[in-house]
């Protein structure tokens, strides 16, 4: 549960202004703009220190409340701009289109797709196969990761299928995220850049159900997160 002690505003404003955020296409000067339409004063710097401050523990909340999602799992990648460079945006769904998991890299390589991987297995149990394009460094990564698995012991080994036309259900969410950054234009780190991605994934996981609150509005089941 997030503390809200000692905030000047109350929570539901917080939480409203948060939401707004991740979950529309608007850039700080834009949601300051729009809280002030609603008789709200207050500076784009405080909405940015709300999103750095609350969002993530959001974020961090929702692999607990999840649905359960599907062992078979679609892997791909996006690009953001953080301080004026391209950084690499590992996305994992299931094959119904459940986001899994996502993880922001400075490149795109073989360590880092291991990294997606172990991480997709840690936070959401065992898959039985996995779907990516013909990317080198991925198919790297998954041999590693069943390398890993045997070393381990288990010998139940993920199989691997190379199509790009199967993960075109992962690039439809890319477009998803790649509208909510657009206003952004550039991160200025890549931890900032990493939060504020995982919150927007959070909106986006709302958006498609993944909650088991369908019958709750998508603000609702924002601030349920926030405890």
């Amino acid at each position: 549960m997030i503390s809200f002690k000692g905030a000047q505003y109350p929570k539901s404003m917080i939480l409203y202004a948060v939401y707004f955020y991740v979950r529309f296409p608007v850039s700080y000067r834009d949601l300051e703009e729009i809280m002030a339409e609603r008789g709200v004063d207050m500076d784009h710097a405080t909405l940015n220190r709300w999103i750095e401050k609350y969002a993530g523990t959001i974020a961090a909340e929702t692999y607990r409340r999840k649905a359960p999602t599907g062992c078979s799992r679609r892997m791909d990648e996006t690009y953001v701009k953080v301080k004026g460079q391209w950084a690499c945006l590992y996305r994992a769904i299931d094959e119904e289109g459940k986001t899994l998991d996502f993880m922001l890299s400075e490149r795109r390589d073989e360590a880092a797709a291991t990294a997606v991987f172990v991480k997709a297995v840690g936070n959401n149990g065992w898959l039985d196969k996995v779907v990516i394009d013909k990317s080198g460094s991925n198919t790297a990564g998954l041999f590693n990761m069943n390398c890993l698995l045997v070393m381990c012991g288990w010998y139940r080994l993920i199989s691997v299928r190379r199509t790009k036309y199967f993960n075109n259900i992962i690039e439809q969410g890319h477009h998803f995220i790649k509208k909510l950054t657009r206003p952004i234009q550039t991160y200025k780190s890549l931890n900032s850049a990493s939060a504020t991605l995982a919150r927007i994934e959070v909106a986006h996981m709302i958006r498609k159900g993944q909650f088991d609150q369908s019958e709750q509005s998508g603000f609702a089941q924002f601030a349920a997160l926030a405890g």
